[in-house]
């Protein structure tokens, strides 16, 4: 092919791209926006889905060492799933007061205001967001790569690479279709219980067996410091996080007043289960201090019970933490998305594909991050990182539904929670972000807190007095004939 034939392609590209990009910003009766695929089954895995992943693979040991005790560690599972419980429904009446995508950021756009908001969002796409897509994605990796390294430790550079190409390939699927990701995460969510049923059968036969000695004197040992209680809790509300997924892709439900609360319920109560007796069963075929040393629980697990299928935990955990990592993407590039819509980040990505109707800029930014996030990870500092975090901006959504059930009881609530409820979880958020502080302090959490507020800085002279507001538009404009995409309106 000559160079002329080569220009003139690109150039009939390019004005295709154009006259595409063009045709869906033309004003007319059919607005672009994300359309309502995710019904009940999806809403489910969805929720499901993101909360099992790579935490009840790998955070029990941090948990038992944290906490002390077998007794105490089942405890903290069952309170784990009791505060994700009572989130869950808390943030079920306010998907359906605030009908829009976003979670958090929304609701706290719509109760305390956009300086919050932006401190929000900032902390969510710097750090938050892809520091918990970083530490599944670890995970993942590294029950990939297992198998090939039998009794030692893989190389952290080969891990690390396969994790880069497992992030890749979910943004490319993200991008492409929201219905593909769906499926992948229906698909997953069945793999995952299938695992953990094997897991529990196998405990089950043990117990059968007579291997009751790990749960004598299960209290003993139990450590009952306010640090050690923060951080045990820290460690299991990692592997329940996932539980407010649907509400960043409400404008995706279809039917959300009735869909929202149902699958919230679902859901937790189903993987709260699944934890406990997957936990009696690694502790029916593992000693405390087995169980504390393990680096991968799972394949632990199945290589004492399984023998040479033992590998067979390995994929099924790579697969859990694909799918939980799946749904993590999908959920986090929805906020990026509505942040943008609000003003509160560049215009490209608010914008959706013209054609396939996913917002990809969004998602492209989102795995960028988070493979730069990816270069210095080390799980444990992000679990820490991401749970502080996380739990100070839930304590501020929580104040947000209070705010509306005192100060707004005129608005149509189609699912309506008792006040003790956020009240409670408020509770549970403020010891979470304290009790670690005050019992045992140290110069990270300063740092972060610094971090979160650090967002002020960029608020007012980008955002509050729209500094440079002619900057990025030539860059908007290219990325969006190359990329293909358009404003969308809210799907309300």
């Amino acid at each position: 092919m000559s160079i002329n034939s080569r220009r003139a392609e690109k150039r009939s590209s390019f004005f295709f791209r154009k006259q595409l990009v063009s045709k869906a910003m033309e004003k007319g009766d059919q607005k672009l926006n994300l359309k309502r695929e995710v019904g009940m089954v999806g809403a489910v895995s969805f929720i499901a889905g993101t909360m099992i992943g790579s935490g009840i693979f790998i955070s029990p040991q941090y948990l038992l060492s944290t906490i002390g005790s077998p007794g105490a560690f089942f405890v903290m599972w069952a309170c784990c799933g009791l505060i994700a419980m009572l989130g869950g429904l808390c943030y079920a009446e306010l998907g359906t007061v605030i009908s829009e995508s976003g979670a958090e950021y929304i609701y706290m756009l719509r109760t305390v205001g956009q300086v919050v908001a932006f401190m929000y969002v900032f902390s969510f796409i710097a750090a938050m967001r892809p520091a918990s897509a970083t530490g599944i994605a670890l995970t993942c990796g590294e029950y990939i790569v297992a198998p090939f390294y039998p009794g030692c430790t893989p190389p952290q550079v080969l891990v690390k690479c396969v994790t880069a190409a497992v992030i890749l390939m979910l943004a490319i699927i993200n991008c492409l279709s929201v219905r593909m990701a769906t499926a992948i995460q229906v698909v997953t969510m069945v793999v995952k219980v299938l695992a953990m049923a094997v897991i529990i059968l196998g405990g089950v036969v043990m117990l059968f067996q007579g291997n009751t000695q790990n749960f004598e004197n299960s209290f003993e040992g139990t450590n009952l410091d306010a640090n050690s209680i923060g951080l045990a809790l820290y460690q299991g509300l990692w592997s329940y996080d996932g539980w407010n997924t649907l509400n960043y892709l409400t404008e995706e439900l279809k039917h959300p007043e009735v869909n929202l609360p149902r699958a919230v319920v679902i859901a937790i109560s189903l993987v709260t289960g699944l934890y406990l007796l997957v936990n009696v069963s690694y502790l029916t075929v593992m000693t405390p201090k087995e169980l504390m040393s393990s680096n991968a629980v799972a394949v632990t697990w199945g290589n004492k019970v399984l023998g040479s299928w033992g590998w067979i935990m390995s994929v099924a955990a790579a697969l859990s933490a694909f799918g939980s990592l799946n749904g993590t993407f999908f959920s986090g590039g929805r906020v990026c998305f509505v942040a943008a819509r609000e003003g509160h980040m560049p215009d490209i990505l608010s914008m959706a594909h013209v054609r396939r109707l996913t917002p990809s800029p969004a998602l492209i930014f989102t795995t960028i991050i988070s493979l730069v996030v990816l270069i210095p990870g080390d799980f444990q500092s992000i679990v820490n990182y991401f749970s502080f975090t996380a739990w100070f901006f839930y304590a501020i959504t929580m104040c947000g539904l209070l705010y509306l059930k005192i100060k707004k009881p005129e608005l149509p609530r189609p699912y309506k929670v008792p006040i003790i409820l956020p009240i409670l979880v408020l509770v549970a958020a403020v010891f979470l972000v304290l009790a670690p502080i005050i019992d045992n302090p140290q110069i990270e959490y300063l740092y972060v807190s610094l971090f979160i507020f650090s967002g002020i800085l960029v608020y007012i002279p980008f955002i509050h007095f729209k500094l440079c507001p002619g900057l990025l538009t030539k860059l908007t404009l290219f990325l969006q004939l190359f990329l293909e995409v358009a404003p969308a309106d809210k799907n309300l």
